[in-house]
């Protein structure tokens, strides 16, 4: 890479560059959250329904606990580079540290990280809700002719009993309920590892974006293809099933809907049951993608692609999705990954060999 040149997000001119990490790339989540809360709130005002913040009764707000885990990774982000600078100028412990975070998080960069995860959040929220309001939209479901198409498309047979039969329904079912779960997880921690852990913080950018993108595009498939979903429309195709936490969730998911269909305005609860498209499988693809595209480590390709196959599986194998879904949710993933690299301008493969000393002091990891 020659010097004065910009190849990559995140690279600033050296010979005359903004010190501003990957240009204004980080107000694209925030354009995307604006949209989305937009958007939500039109739809409450015109149905008179509430803003309600999902998973309140689980983890007391998910701002909180992509709070928390922005917290871990900032702390394995400073103390081994405190460690580091106390062995190599013989600076005190809490000195080191008071330094790490001034250069690091208590300037520009820490606004703008902070300022990306609020913008996710703000997203996911609007999302959230806009799933709730679907019933109260779109009248109907097309469950039915799902239904019929994955019969036909299967010569007759039910994808969820056909994946059921092939792996059993003993130790498969909770291996594939954890792997469904993790997704709760992955969410968060991925959020860490791409803006706060991650030197790459352009890339950073761009995963965030992608994500965000996912969120506002599978809020808007629920409403043009309405749906439940095979365990919430033929109960028995899971009923041979064991006890799993997987089972427990689909069980609290339903007693929810009720609660919000019967009055939305008596209840904390949101409405969180819809098939199409599946955005475990969109979230996971765009993971996967960007790690691909960006020729991360091939242990971390690795497993994101095992992890994407596997949720695969567990959306079938539960009933939580239509092959279809999974389909759907691979276009979003994609077309999400494409479009939030246009916006932020990011490109692949990475950048090799090492950044320059202005480059480093512009704040322009990649």
């Amino acid at each position: 890479m020659r010097e004065g040149s910009r190849t990559r997000a995140g690279i600033a001119k050296p010979g005359g560059g903004t010190g501003d990490p990957a240009g204004r790339a980080y107000l694209v989540p925030v354009g995307i959250a604006l949209l989305s809360l937009a958007t939500m709130l039109a739809v409450a005002s015109a149905m008179d329904l509430p803003v309600r913040d999902p998973d309140a009764r689980y983890v007391g707000s998910p701002l909180g606990l992509i709070g928390a885990v922005a917290l871990c990774f900032l702390i394995a982000d400073v103390l081994p580079r405190a460690v580091r600078m106390r062995r190599d100028v013989g600076a005190g412990a809490f000195a080191a540290t008071a330094a790490v975070l001034r250069e690091r998080w208590l300037g520009r960069r820490g606004g703008i990280v902070v300022c990306c995860l609020l913008s996710f959040y703000a997203t996911y929220l609007s999302y959230r809700n806009l799933k709730s309001y679907v019933p109260f939209v779109s009248e109907g479901n097309h469950d039915v002719g799902l239904l019929e198409l994955e019969r036909w498309l299967f010569f007759g047979n039910d994808p969820t009993t056909l994946v059921q039969t092939a792996l059993g329904t003993g130790v498969a079912a909770h291996a594939l309920s954890s792997v469904y779960l993790a997704f709760f997880a992955f969410v968060p921690v991925s959020l860490g590892v791409a803006l706060i852990w991650s030197s790459r913080l352009a890339a950073g950018f761009w995963y965030v974006t992608a994500l965000s993108l996912s969120w506002l595009l599978g809020a808007f498939s629920y409403y043009v293809l309405p749906a439940l979903g095979p365990a919430f429309v033929a109960p028995r195709l899971v009923s041979e099933l064991p006890d799993t936490g997987v089972g427990r969730l689909q069980q609290t998911l339903l007693e929810h809907r009720v609660e919000v269909l019967a009055d939305p305005g008596a209840t904390s609860a949101v409405q969180s049951i819809a098939a199409f498209a599946s955005l475990h499988i969109a979230v996971v693809f765009v993971a996967a993608l960007i790690a691909q595209l960006l020729g991360l480590a091939r242990p971390l390709r690795v497993a994101l692609w095992t992890f994407l196959g596997l949720t695969a599986l567990a959306t079938i194998y539960f009933g939580w999705h239509y092959v279809v879904d999974d389909v759907a949710g691979l276009a979003i993933g994609a077309s999400a990954v494409f479009a939030a690299a246009k916006l932020t301008e990011a490109s692949w493969p990475p950048v090799t060999g090492r950044l320059t000393l202005a480059q480093r002091r512009a704040g322009a990891t990649y």
